[in-house]
């Protein structure tokens, strides 16, 4: 089922978390919120949307973390019911697809509901104080960067643009 993310509810403060990687290695998501801000991103392995974009976010995380942006990616699919998203998969897709990035799993989806995460992929970038200033799609139909340009832009600024267009991508699968 194809859904679109809501609108960015600006400077909403992003519950902290701890989840493990598909190692079982725990991430707090106040330790990796930097002085320049953190993006995390729903996303799961068999997502067709997801898929599409792997590649591309893996290098616009590469550029965001080199310019002092915190990254975290977490799944928070039914990965009994949906196999190809379980924590050993996961490691597979992460390897493909280059991410230098944490991939975490969200085993009793509490996160993902606590974040009001929609659908695969959905992003989430905050500010220094971990104020919501992104909640739009990775890139445009013209190849434009809209996550990229606007995480630099609450890096530089504290707060994102404010034209946003939503991301889109299949249902987050609920148990």
């Amino acid at each position: 089922m194809l859904l679109d993310t809501p609108v960015c509810d600006f400077g909403w403060q992003g519950p902290d978390f701890t989840l493990p990687d598909a190692h079982g290695r725990q991430h707090r998501m106040q330790d990796h919120l930097g002085g320049a801000g953190l993006l995390v991103a729903f996303i799961c392995n068999h997502c067709p949307y997801v898929m599409r974009i792997a590649d591309q976010l893996a290098a616009d995380a590469a550029a965001l973390m080199n310019e002092g942006i915190g990254v975290l990616a977490v799944m928070s699919n039914d990965f009994d019911a949906y196999p190809a998203d379980r924590p050993e998969e996961m490691v597979r897709f992460a390897a493909a697809h280059g991410f230098n990035f944490p991939y975490l799993v969200d085993a009793d989806q509490a996160v993902a509901q606590a974040y009001g995460a929609v659908c695969t992929p959905d992003f989430f970038g905050f500010n220094a104080s971990g104020g919501l200033q992104y909640r739009g799609r990775l890139t445009g139909p013209d190849g434009t960067r809209d996550l990229l340009e606007g995480m630099r832009q609450v890096a530089a600024t504290g707060r994102g643009p404010q034209a946003q267009v939503a991301s889109m991508g299949c249902s987050i699968k609920w148990r």
